[in-house]
């Protein structure tokens, strides 16, 4: 049960395992997404139909006819990597063995929607993965094993998320062969030690320059691809700020003193210089609204005709 990259990884994984067989795959409905609306498959749902394996999208487990469907497959185990949604008991019950969960974080750290960001953005060292005993809370059950991954310093949610995608699918085959043995161990979480990790919302890519630089970056590394990082800058000769979009980069020298947080200093090291708290971050490429990204020598010569005001933090009407 699974529905985006990180489940498709989790299911190629478990096609592999020699123990037994993947009986049915279960993904969250078709959406509409992009500028088009266009209704596009979860990449689960394509990675099992490629695969040649049978293919459940109900809504949710609300009515019988789902979960006799389910109980039809006759399954020993469910194996749930990003699903999308609470299973309630009377699903967890349906299986022999129960439900296990391959969670994107070192439970019972961030717990929730979205662990990989939440960790980046905190300015965590390190994180992983865990497998985990399903019960009817989020993310709440005992953990089998966890294993755990460092985080670089230039690593964003894009490039975390797949290394854990190829972490829980190795840790998820072991965890699987110890359950078949029946040496499989559980450990309780502590409640206590809990944190949690909520869905990301779009304006928490916005960009606030009055922060200290690594703060930043944390924020730049942790909202990309998605939302992206955005700010507002008022751009000369312009009676609006112009909303730009910035790419991954990272801290750099101290800022001059006179240069208030937010203020585009020109191009330095080959990369756009932006005025933090502390020091300046350093970004190699900016994208103006309805234009396309553009390097610093580029965005330099295009936009950077004057003495620069500093970015808007709360622009009007945008």
């Amino acid at each position: 049960m699974g529905t985006p990259g990180f489940a498709a990884t989790i299911l190629e994984h478990a096609v592999g395992w020699e123990g037994g067989r993947v009986a049915g795959v279960y993904a969250q409905p078709d959406r509409p997404c992009g500028r088009g609306l266009e209704c596009r498959p979860p990449e689960t749902k394509v990675m099992a139909l490629a695969l040649g394996l049978p293919v459940f999208q109900p809504l949710d487990f609300k009515t019988p006819e789902a979960r006799e469907e389910l109980a039809g497959l006759k399954p020993d185990l469910l194996l749930v990597a990003a699903y999308g949604l609470i299973l309630p008991q009377v699903v967890l019950d349906i299986p022999r063995l129960g439900a296990v969960n391959v969670h994107a974080s070192l439970l019972p750290k961030y717990r929730g929607a979205a662990p990989i960001q939440r960790a980046i953005m905190d300015g965590e060292k390190v994180t992983g993965v865990s497998i985990m005993q399903m019960d009817a809370g989020m993310d709440t059950g005992d953990v089998i094993l966890a294993r755990e991954l460092a985080i670089g310093p230039d690593d964003t949610a894009a490039s975390l998320h797949d290394a854990l995608a190829s972490l829980g699918g190795r840790a998820l085959l072991e965890a699987l062969d110890r359950i078949a043995a029946g040496r499989a161990t559980r450990t309780p979480q502590d409640p206590a030690q809990a944190t949690y990790a909520p869905k990301l919302r779009k304006d928490e890519g916005c960009i606030d320059w009055n922060r200290p630089a690594t703060e930043i970056h944390n924020r730049v590394r942790g909202v990309h691809p998605w939302p992206g990082a955005y700010f507002f800058w008022d751009a000369p000769g312009r009676k609006k700020p112009l909303r730009l979009a910035l790419a991954p980069g990272r801290p750099g020298g101290p800022k001059p003193l006179d240069a208030a947080p937010g203020t585009i200093l020109g191009e330095q090291d080959g990369m756009l210089a932006i005025a933090c708290a502390d020091q300046i971050y350093l970004t190699p490429a900016v994208t103006p609204e309805g234009r396309k990204q553009m390097g610093a020598t580029a965005f330099v010569c295009g936009y950077v005709c004057e003495p620069q005001a500093p970015a808007c933090q709360s622009p009007q009407g945008t």
